[in-house]
C-alpha cells in the first residue's frame, strides 16, 4: 500500500465516539481521544452516557474545538447497544428525535449547535440494510433538524434514506474495524475484527483517506469513499492510535476538519 497520498489538501473528518460511560461505570478514555479527532458522537443515555457524561463531554468537546453530534442507539443500556431489537419505522424516528433532543439540550447550554447524527452499534448495522429502519431514522434526524448532517456506510440504505429527504449525509469509514468485501464491517465475535496496532491503523486511515481504498479480511483490496473516518474511543490503546493517525495525516498533507466544513 503506498505511504504518502497523491491528493494532498483534500479535507478529511476524523470521528470518534464520546460520552459512553455510566455512573460509575467509565468506557473509554474520552479526554485523550479528543485532543486528535475533529468531530465527537456523544451516547443520548441510551446505550450508554447519562446526562452528567453528556454535559461534561460536550463541554470537553467545545474547550478543544470538537465538533459535537448525537449518537442514538437502541433502548439497551446492559447491552451496550449491540443487541438488534426489532423496532417500527415510526419508532426509530421517534427514538431518534428523543434522542437528539436531549443531547441538544446540553450543546445549546454550551452555547454550542449539533454537527451531526450518527446511529450507534446494532442500530447502525441493523439500518445498513433496512430501508424501513432507515427510512425512520433519517425522519427523526430530519424533524430534528435539516442543518444535521447524518452519517452512514457508503451505499447504505440510511445513506439512501437520508438523501431521499434531502438530508445533508457523510459517508463513513472505519480505521480500527476490519471490512468484509462487501464493504461492510467484520462481526466483532470474529478474530481479527479490531485493530489496535497504530501504525497499521494509521496506514489503513491514510489509504482511505488518500486512495479511496482498504483491505478487506479475505486480504481483497476494495474501494471505500468516506468524508469521515471513526476511531472507535473503547478500543484498546485508542489515544496512541488517534494520535499516530492526525500525526500521519497531518503530515501527509491531509487537511483535518470538521464534516460541516466540506459535506454538501
Amino acid at each position: 500500500m503506498a505511504s504518502e497520498p497523491k491528493n494532498t489538501g483534500r479535507a478529511v473528518d476524523l470521528n470518534s465516539d464520546m460520552g459512553e460511560s455510566f455512573g460509575v461505570y467509565p468506557m473509554g478514555v474520552d479526554n485523550e481521544v479528543l485532543r486528535w479527532v475533529t468531530s465527537a458522537n456523544v451516547a443520548c443515555g441510551w446505550h450508554g452516557g447519562d446526562p452528567a457524561v453528556m454535559r461534561a463531554t460536550v463541554r470537553r468537546a467545545k474547550e478543544l474545538g470538537v465538533a459535537v453530534g448525537a449518537h442514538p442507539g437502541y433502548p439497551d443500556l446492559l447491552g451496550f447497544g449491540r443487541r438488534v431489537m426489532q423496532i417500527s419505522q415510526e419508532e426509530a424516528r421517534d427514538y431518534t428525535v428523543y434522542q437528539i433532543g436531549a443531547l441538544r439540550a446540553f450543546a445549546e447550554a454550551q452555547g454550542l449547535r449539533l454537527q451531526h447524527v450518527k446511529a450507534h452499534g446494532a442500530l447502525y448495522n441493523a439500518a445498513v440494510k433496512d430501508p424501513e429502519l432507515s427510512r425512520g431514522i433519517a425522519e427523526g434526524v430530519a424533524e430534528a433538524g435539516r442543518e444535521l448532517i447524518l452519517v452512514g456506510l457508503p451505499g447504505s440504505e440510511i445513506i439512501k434514506a437520508g438523501r431521499a429527504l434531502g438530508l445533508r449525509v457523510a459517508r463513513e469509514a472505519f480505521g480500527d474495524r476490519a471490512y468484509n468485501e462487501d464493504g461492510t464491517l467484520v462481526s466483532r465475535k470474529i478474530p481479527g475484527s479490531l485493530i489496535t496496532d497504530p501504525d497499521a491503523v494509521a496506514q489503513r486511515v491514510l489509504d482511505m483517506a488518500a486512495e479511496g481504498r482498504i483491505i478487506a479480511i479475505t486480504g481483497k483490496p476494495i474501494r471505500v469513499e468516506a468524508d469521515t473516518i471513526c476511531l472507535h474511543g473503547d478500543t484498546p490503546g485508542a489515544p496512541a492510535i488517534a494520535r499516530r493517525v492526525h500525526e500521519r495525516l497531518k503530515a501527509a498533507g491531509l487537511r483535518l476538519t470538521p464534516m460541516a466544513a466540506f459535506v454538501a
